[in-house]
């Protein structure tokens, strides 16, 4: 007998970002710009906390929603930074990383058939977790010419005055965009006058370099339609802890719960203690990754422009999407990879929107990050 996978599954293709860190790993003198994580480790004093959680001997579960401390500091820091309340018992859940957390909302709130939109170029797991969820994905292109914002126009172009749901992440993976509350307040109506639920990936809303970062929750009307999604892996550097949370309405934290409740039961506890530090004492070491981050950032696109290629001012997360130098950028990222032994993505696997671009991740040592930049230069050339 041969077990055959579901056709759900079977609709999925593999990752195209796993693709090429498996191809990196076969290789020696890899400089990789291709991971979406910090080269910094978490603050001390959340390893500390962390440690000190082992060495009492607190490991077992927590409550499904998460450690109370833990929800009561998270509402208080969302309504310190954007003056949004959010009731700990009914409206947060603590998850198993962001990425969790919109599994959770779709499988949540998605009926087989509904249609949700996702904005492209757009982080690998949306559109499969939709497929997993039954529904089904509508890509939202947006381009360079609009520094891959979404506008009305590319809601409107795509369809998505028909659609159920729309999933977005600003600032944005894998572009580096971020919108401002006035560009984000159209898309806000638009959501309004149809009707649609808004799934918000803000997991990078600390590291915006230029504004202050928005929620599209905090726009009028938006609140109750609204499920937002942050975490500890990003502006923390606590990718490997796997602990992020969700914030909404009561009924849709709720059904999330009933979910999450009978799959990962609660998020993993040493994590919550270290989170639960990081919420309390560790601003200070987040704005001084900030810092670090735009640096590398400025340097990233000011070397693509003396490179003569074209990159767009990402002014968020850790990324940058400049123009392949060859029509195919697929094609450039393995030559380059087999050539230079430097590892970037491209744009391809991020959906529609991504052809002809390469994510350049710059979370990575400012002496490495210099001598990719000096490999690409001489593969151009």
């Amino acid at each position: 007998m041969t077990i055959e996978p579901s056709q759900r599954v079977e609709t999925v293709p593999p990752s195209g970002i796993r693709r090429f860190f498996e191809l990196a790993e076969e290789m020696d003198d890899i400089i990789s710009l291709g991971v979406g994580e910090p080269d910094f480790s978490a603050p001390w004093a959340a390893r500390e906390a962390a440690i000190t959680s082992l060495e009492l001997g607190k490991t077992s579960y927590t409550a499904n929603r998460g450690r109370r401390e833990l929800r009561e500091l998270i509402a208080g820091d969302v309504d310190r930074r954007y003056d949004l309340e959010y009731d700990p018992d009914e409206e947060v859940l603590v998850t198993t990383g962001a990425s969790e957390g919109v599994d959770l909302a779709l499988r949540a709130v998605i009926d087989p058939g509904d249609t949700v939109a996702v904005v492209q170029p757009s982080y690998v797991s949306y559109v499969p977790g939709v497929i997993f969820a039954g529904g089904e994905p509508l890509p939202v292109p947006t381009t360079q010419e609009t520094d891959f914002k979404l506008t009305t126009d590319a809601l409107y172009d795509a369809g998505v005055e028909g659609a159920d749901a729309l999933v977005l992440c600003y600032p944005n993976n894998p572009t580096g965009a971020t919108m401002t509350g006035s560009e984000l307040e159209p898309i806000a109506e638009f959501a309004r006058e149809h009707d649609l639920v808004v799934l918000s990936d803000e997991i990078y809303s600390e590291l915006s370099y230029e504004h202050d970062h928005t929620s599209i929750a905090t726009l009028p009307g938006m609140r109750e339609r609204t499920i937002v999604f942050n975490g500890f892996s990003k502006a923390y550097a606590m990718t490997g802890l796997r602990l992020g949370y969700a914030l909404g309405p009561p009924e849709a934290i709720g059904a999330m719960n009933r979910i999450h409740q009978y799959t990962m039961l609660s998020a993993p506890t040493t994590a919550q203690y270290a989170a639960i530090e990081a919420l309390e004492s560790c601003d200070d070491a987040v704005a001084e990754m900030r810092r670090q981050y735009d640096r590398r950032r400025r340097l990233v696109l000011s070397r693509f422009e003396e490179m003569g290629i074209e990159c767009f001012p990402a002014s968020g997360a850790f990324y940058a999407f400049p123009e392949s130098p060859w029509d195919d950028g697929e094609a450039f990222a393995e030559a380059l990879l087999e050539e230079e032994h430097v590892a970037v993505v491209p744009g391809t696997a991020f959906g529609e929107g991504g052809e002809g671009h390469l994510r350049v991740s710059y979370a990575t040592g400012m002496d490495d990050l210099k001598e990719a930049l000096d490999r690409i230069e001489r593969f151009i050339s």
